[in-house]
C-alpha cells in the first residue's frame, strides 16, 4: 500500500528523454516506482490523464533572503510549479551581521534588488549573527516549499573589514584568511555555495557599489579556497560588463574564474546576458567557457528564458515622466486621484512638455521606445517591432512620448508596458534559443524575490513552458523534454543537488501535475501585500492543476493548501 499514486499522467521525467505514459508511486516523500502501476494501490490515488507530471522545478537565482524569514510560500515563485529556491546570490543577503548593523545590510539589499527596505525592516526578525545561525532560522520555520541559501560576499566583508569592507578598500591577508574562515563556517553549516558581484551596477542606497565589486584576484581565490577545504559549494557570480557597463574582453573576466574553478576543482556559474553594446559578446563568453570546461575547469553560464525586462507604468519604479516637475506635483495621490489628475488636458499638456532632472533610468526609458512594448493579453515577451511604441507613434504620425503616456493610461491608469532591457538586440529570442541550448548554459537569473517594482520573472518557469515547447510563432520552438529538463535536472545538478530533479525511483517526490493546453501566465499586477503594505509586482498562472513537495500537496489550482512539507537544505 503506497502512500500516493498519481496514474495515467504523461511523465517527463526530468532527464531529457521523451514524455510517456506511466503511474507515479510516492512513499515516506520519495518516488518508489514509476511504470504501469495498475495491480498496485495506495492510501491516495490521483488522476493525471491528461495532464503532465514533471518534476518540481528548481529556481537557482532568487533573492528570497529575507522574504523566506516570514513567507511560508515565497510567492510568486510557489505559483508556477517551482519546488526548490536557492538564493543569496549576487553577494547580498543577511549574514553574518553585527548586532546593530542590520539596517547597512536592508540598505545594501533594497539598493541592489530593490525590494522595500520598509517591508525589510518590518518583516524580518532578527535573531542571528553568524551565517550558520541564519540557516538554524530558517530551518525552524514551516514553508511549503524547499530553500538553500548561499553565503553573500557583501555581507561577509562588511563583518570582517567594517567599513573598509563597505567602501570596497582593498583586502589585507589577514581579512581575507578571516572572510574565509566565515566562508568555510557557512559551508560545512550547510550553505550551498558563495556569492559575489562585480558589475557596478550593483549598488547600495547611498550609491556604493556592493562590497567585493572591486575584490582582487587573491581576495577571490582566498574565498573560492574556503570551498575546496569543504569539498562542497559553488561559487557564483554577477561578473563585470554583466549589466552592459564598463565592457572588458571576454578573456579577461573569464579568465579569474577559469584559474578560480581550476585550482579549487569548485564549479563556477556566472550571469550571462546579450546586451545592445555588444551583442554577440555571449558567443565568446561560451565559447571560452566550454574551452575551460575541456581543460579541466567547470564554468556554467546562468541564462535568461525570456528578455529581462522593465515593466513600465504609472506604479512602477521607473517611467520616464517621474521627475518632471508637474507629475511630482501628484506622485504621491493614490492611484486612483493621480489617475484623474493625469486625465486632465492641461497636466497631460504639462507633463509632455517638461523635462525633469537627469535618471539614468529614465533616460533609458525615454531613449528606447522602439523596445517598448504593450504586453497584450496573454502577455507577449517576443514581441515584433511593428508593435513597439515607436512603430506605433511613426504609423500615427505621433511623438513617442505622448503615444507612451496614453497607453500607460489603460487599464486605469494601471497599464504596464514592457521595455526590453537584455536579452533582445534582435528584436527576436534566437540568440536566447541558443544560449539554452548550450551545454555550458543553465537557466537562471529569475531573480524571484527581487526588484519588485520593475521586473518580476520569478514566472520564468511557465513562460518556458508555454512560449518555447507550445506558444513560439517567431522561431524554431524547443522540445517539452529539453524544456523540463532545464528546470528541473540542469538546475538541481549545478548545485548538487542530487536528489531531487528527476522522476525516478529514490529521488525526492517533488511533482507537478499540470494541464498543458490550459497553461497560461496571467498579466503582471501591483500588490501591496509585503510588510507594511509595500508594493511588489506579482504574476500568476493558470493550469498548474497541483504541487506536491515530499510527495505532500501544497498547491491546488494556484492557491495554498496549508500543507508545509518544505525545509531547509544543506548541502552535504
Amino acid at each position: 500500500m503506497h502512500d500516493l499514486i498519481i496514474r495515467s499522467g504523461t511523465v517527463v521525467d526530468g532527464t531529457g528523454t521523451p514524455p510517456r505514459r506511466a503511474d507515479v508511486a510516492v512513499d515516506d516523500g520519495r518516488i518508489r516506482e514509476v511504470g504501469h502501476l495498475s495491480g498496485q494501490a495506495a492510501r491516495q490515488e490521483v488522476d493525471a490523464d491528461g495532464l503532465l507530471v514533471t518534476p518540481g522545478f528548481v529556481d537557482m537565482h532568487t533573492h528570497y533572503d529575507g522574504q523566506a524569514t516570514w513567507d511560508p510560500l515565497l510567492s510568486p515563485s510557489c505559483w508556477h510549479g517551482v519546488t526548490t529556491v536557492v538564493m543569496g546570490n549576487c553577494g547580498v543577503g543577511f549574514a553574518p551581521v553585527h548586532p546593530g548593523t542590520e539596517e547597512w545590510l536592508i540598505q545594501l539589499m533594497e539598493g541592489v534588488e530593490d525590494i522595500p527596505g520598509t517591508a525589510l525592516a518590518e518583516g524580518i526578525s532578527w535573531g542571528w549573527e553568524s551565517f550558520p545561525e541564519y540557516l538554524d532560522a530558517l530551518e525552524a520555520m514551516p514553508r511549503a516549499l524547499d530553500v538553500g541559501a548561499q553565503v553573500p560576499h557583501g555581507a561577509v566583508r562588511a563583518y570582517i573589514m567594517g567599513e573598509r569592507g563597505a567602501r570596497n578598500e582593498a583586502a589585507t591577508p589577514d581579512d581575507i584568511e578571516a572572510m574565509a574562515r566565515l566562508v568555510l563556517a557557512g559551508l560545512e553549516a550547510g550553505a550551498l555555495g558563495f556569492s559575489t558581484s562585480r558589475t557596478i551596477v550593483h549598488r547600495a542606497l547611498d550609491g556604493q557599489p556592493v562590497p567585493g565589486t572591486f575584490a582582487a584576484e587573491d581576495e577571490l581565490r582566498g574565498l573560492g579556497g574556503a570551498l575546496a577545504r569543504a569539498g562542497r559549494g559553488v561559487f557564483e557570480v554577477a561578473p563585470a560588463g554583466v549589466m552592459g557597463e564598463d565592457l572588458l574582453a571576454p578573456e579577461k573576466e573569464v579568465a579569474w574564474m577559469r584559474r578560480l574553478s581550476a585550482e579549487t576543482g569548485r564549479p563556477v556559474t556566472f550571469a550571462l546576458a546579450q546586451h545592445n553594446q555588444a551583442p554577440e559578446q555571449w558567443r565568446e563568453l561560451l565559447r571560452l567557457a566550454a574551452e575551460a570546461t575541456g581543460e579541466g575547469a567547470a564554468l556554467r553560464a546562468q541564462v535568461m528564458g525570456r528578455p529581462t525586462s522593465l515593466l513600465v507604468g504609472w506604479q512602477t519604479t521607473t517611467h520616464p515622466f517621474q521627475h518632471r516637475p508637474s507629475y511630482q506635483a501628484i506622485a504621491d495621490l493614490p492611484l486612483a486621484e493621480r489617475v484623474h489628475q493625469l486625465r486632465r488636458p492641461e497636466i497631460r499638456a504639462a507633463i509632455l512638455a517638461e523635462r525633469g532632472p537627469d535618471s539614468p533610468m529614465a533616460n533609458i526609458v525615454s531613449a528606447g521606445l522602439d523596445r517598448i512594448f504593450p504586453m497584450g493579453e496573454p502577455p507577449d515577451y517576443e514581441p515584433g517591432p511593428e508593435s513597439s511604441v515607436a512603430a506605433i507613434a511613426a504609423a500615427q504620425g505621433r511623438p513617442g512620448e505622448e503615444v507612451l503616456y496614453d497607453l500607460m493610461m489603460g487599464n486605469d491608469g494601471r497599464e504596464l508596458l514592457m521595455l526590453a532591457l537584455l536579452g533582445y538586440s534582435d528584436g527576436n529570442l534566437d540568440a536566447m534559443r541558443e544560449m539554452l541550448l548550450h551545454p555550458n548554459a543553465a537557466l537562471g537569473l529569475s531573480d524571484g524575490g527581487a526588484h519588485c517594482g520593475a521586473i518580476c520573472d520569478a514566472s520564468m518557469p511557465t513562460f518556458m513552458l508555454t512560449h518555447w515547447a507550445r506558444d513560439r510563432h517567431r522561431g524554431p520552438t524547443l522540445d517539452l523534454e529539453l524544456v523540463v529538463r532545464k528546470m528541473t535536472l540542469d538546475t538541481a545538478r549545478t548545485y548538487g543537488l542530487s536528489d531531487r530533479g528527476v522522476i525516478a525511483a529514490g529521488s525526492k517526490a517533488d511533482l507537478n501535475l499540470i494541464d498543458f493546453e490550459r497553461l497560461q501566465l496571467r498579466l503582471p499586477k501591483l500588490a501591496f501585500d509585503l510588510p507594511g503594505g509595500a508594493r511588489r509586482l506579482i504574476q500568476e498562472a493558470d493550469g498548474y492543476v497541483a504541487t506536491y513537495v515530499s510527495g505532500v500537496q501544497t498547491m491546488a489550482e494556484g492557491h495554498d493548501t496549508g500543507a508545509r512539507p518544505g525545509r531547509l537544505v544543506r548541502g552535504r
